[in-house]
C-alpha cells in the first residue's frame, strides 16, 4: 500500500513537469508568432491553453484526492500542499503566453514589436523557456542547488524588462502611445512568467527543507 501512495505522489510530480513542459512549449510558439506575425502558431497556442487548464484541474483533484485519502504528513504533506500551489503558478504561466499569442493575433497581419524592441522580446522568450523547463526538472528531481539557479535567470528578465522601459521613456522613441501600451503589456507577461516559475521552483525547495527560501518568491 505504501508503495502505491509513493507512486502516487511520483504521478503527481510528473503531472506537474509535464505541465510545465507545455507551457515552455506555448511560450515559445507565442514568442515566435509575436516576432514573426505567425497567425497559426498564434492560433495554436490559444487553443491549446484549454489543454493546460485541464492538466492544472486534474492535477489538484489528484492532490486533494491524497489529502482525503491518504492523510498526508510531514514531507508527503508538503508535497501535496506544494503541488496545489505550483499548478496554479504553472496555469498562469499558461495563460501569460496565450495573452502574448492573443497579441500577436489582435495585430495580424501587422507586427506588434517595432524593430528597435524586437531583439529584447528574442531574449526575454529564450529566458522564459529555459525558466519553465528548468522548473519541470527541478520537479522531477527535487534539486535545492538546481532551484537556486532559476533565480540568476529571473534577474536577467528582470534586467531587460526594465531596459525596455528605457527605450520606450527615450525621446527619440517615434511609435506613439498605442505601440507603447502593448509593449509595456507585453513585457510584463513575461515578468511574471518568470517569476511563476521562480514560485514553483521555491516550493520545490519547501518540499525538501520545509522552509521556503528568502531568494525565492512565495
Amino acid at each position: 500500500m505504501r508503495d502505491v501512495y509513493q507512486d502516487q505522489l511520483t504521478v503527481l510530480a510528473d503531472a506537474l513537469a509535464d505541465m510545465c513542459q507545455q507551457t515552455a512549449v506555448a511560450m515559445e510558439h507565442a514568442t515566435h508568432a509575436l516576432l514573426h506575425g505567425d497567425l497559426q502558431l498564434a492560433e495554436q497556442v490559444i487553443a491549446d491553453d484549454a489543454r493546460i487548464d485541464e492538466l492544472r484541474v486534474a492535477a489538484e483533484e489528484k492532490a486533494f484526492g491524497l489529502l482525503v485519502l491518504q492523510a498526508p504528513v510531514a514531507t508527503d504533506l508538503r508535497v501535496v500542499i506544494s503541488a496545489i500551489h505550483g499548478a496554479g503558478d504553472i496555469e498562469r504561466m499558461g495563460d501569460l503566453a496565450l495573452h502574448v499569442a492573443q497579441a500577436a493575433r489582435r495585430r495580424h497581419p501587422q507586427l506588434v514589436l517595432p524593430d528597435e524592441v524586437a531583439p529584447y522580446f528574442t531574449e526575454m522568450g529564450k529566458i522564459a523557456v529555459a525558466l519553465a523547463q528548468k522548473a519541470a526538472e527541478v520537479i522531477r528531481s527535487r534539486d535545492v542547488e538546481r532551484a537556486a539557479t532559476l533565480v540568476a535567470d529571473d534577474d536577467a528578465m528582470d534586467d531587460l524588462h526594465r531596459h525596455l522601459f528605457s527605450v520606450l521613456m527615450a525621446p527619440r522613441w517615434a511609435h506613439g502611445v498605442g505601440p507603447a501600451v502593448d509593449i509595456t503589456l507585453l513585457g510584463r507577461f513575461y515578468e511574471r512568467y518568470a517569476d511563476h516559475a521562480v514560485s514553483v521552483a521555491s516550493h520545490v525547495v519547501y518540499v525538501v527543507t520545509g522552509r521556503m527560501p528568502a531568494s525565492l518568491p512565495v
